[in-house]
């Protein structure tokens, strides 16, 4: 029986936790039993283990029966109650790896994340997990730029367990509260969310310019969104996928082509463009195909934002194209500070998240779950460990 690895400096089971007064809290969508992991008399009931989606290899979950994660100083055990699959974690789950970083020991993945915090002074709070954890004393965190420390670590990724679980101990100051307003799920939408904030800064997008979204996966639906909140004149959106273009003009896109409509003609005759192509063009599926369209969609002198992930830790794409226009490009690297932000756009009804969440599973279908995502029938997949 293997332990969590958790981010403390502190690994393994530790003292174990005993139920206290059997209460239950109901919020968003799951029922939270409060009595586990609790601190209490030592009556043995809290000796249970707990459950684990573990990825051994490629295409093999298993579930498994561990230790409770004990806190460490300034982190709190958070009760896990949603966890959106992400397409860095399909990378996982179909390459056994994603860049550089590969499946060496098996891993819980997932690091879209919302809790409710257990014990403690914040007992019962409902967070969303930031899953990045900078060491905060680098030079570049210093500069402000946590999201690229080279130390950091990351839920799911490397040698730090992630999300699908039924707890994990957190950092206290990454573990932000959730307005009444906000789901579960919503909460676990607002790491892609960050991401897609972090996406749009990179952009610069000027009030008023035209914008591309190649990729209408859940990051590029929420680009999408922001892009119109931002003052876009214009938002085009790409995907090979019907039901993700019809979700694109649903949620604010004036334009919705599919890859072959997507040619230098279309960025030419598109209105509101006048007939030099987009200002901004965001890449949000990861594949070269797709970086060439956001290039094609570019104006000359136009910015293009890379923020999909490879297959293969490379891209590539025609330098002609690129050079000949005079292309900046800007590349995504998770989010950085943005989760006060997310959380304000959701809570006032600026950003649809809610919607974007398709199926729903409990931790033993965890298989399941990584099917559907794999399958991109729907738009997010959800697993709900405590269900």
């Amino acid at each position: 029986m293997r332990t969590f690895r958790g981010p403390g400096p502190a690994e393994g089971p530790g003292p174990r936790r005993t139920p206290a007064h059997g209460r239950v809290r109901a919020r968003g969508r799951v029922t939270i039993k409060v009595e586990d992991w609790i601190e209490g008399s030592g009556d043995g009931a809290g000796d249970r283990d707990v459950r684990a989606a573990r990825l051994h290899k490629v295409g093999d979950i298993r579930l498994s029966d561990e230790p409770p994660p004990v806190p460490g100083p300034g982190e709190s055990l958070v009760r896990v109650t949603a966890v959106g699959l992400c397409g860095s974690d399909l990378h996982w789950y179909s390459e056994g790896g994603i860049g550089d970083a590969v499946l060496d020991d098996p891993l819980v993945v997932g690091h879209e994340i919302a809790g409710v915090i257990e014990g403690g002074p914040r007992h019962g709070t409902r967070v969303a997990v930031d899953p990045a954890i900078p060491c905060g004393r680098c030079g570049v965190c210093a500069t402000g730029y946590g999201n690229l420390c080279p130390d950091v670590r990351f839920a799911g990724h490397g040698m730090l367990d992630g999300g699908l679980r039924e707890c994990l101990a957190w950092p206290d100051h990454l573990l932000h509260p959730l307005p009444d307003a906000l789901s579960d799920s919503d909460g676990a939408m607002l790491e892609p969310l960050g991401v897609a904030i972090h996406a749009v800064d990179l952009g610069h997008l000027g009030l008023g310019a035209p914008v591309a979204v190649v990729g209408c996966g859940p990051i590029g639906l929420l680009v999408v969104q922001l892009a119109r909140l931002a003052g876009a004149s214009a938002v085009v959106a790409v995907d090979p996928l019907p039901h993700r273009r019809a979700a694109a003009l649903r949620l604010g896109a004036d334009h919705a082509l599919s890859p072959e409509e997507a040619g230098p003609a279309a960025w030419t005759g598109i209105d509101g463009l006048d007939g030099l192509g987009v200002r901004v063009a965001f890449e949000v599926a990861g594949d070269d195909d797709a970086v060439r369209l956001a290039m094609t969609a570019a104006r000359p002198g136009g910015r293009v934002v890379l923020a999909g992930i490879p297959d293969e830790d490379r891209t590539s794409f025609p330098a002609s194209l690129a050079r000949r226009k005079g292309l900046t490009l800007a590349l995504v690297r998770r989010m950085n500070l943005t989760y006060p932000r997310a959380i304000r756009l959701v809570e006032n009804g600026s950003v649809d998240v809610s919607s974007l969440v398709t199926e729903r599973f409990p931790l033993a279908a965890t298989a399941d779950a990584f099917a559907a995502a794999v399958s991109r029938r729907g738009l997010k997949v959800v697993v709900e460990p405590c269900r």
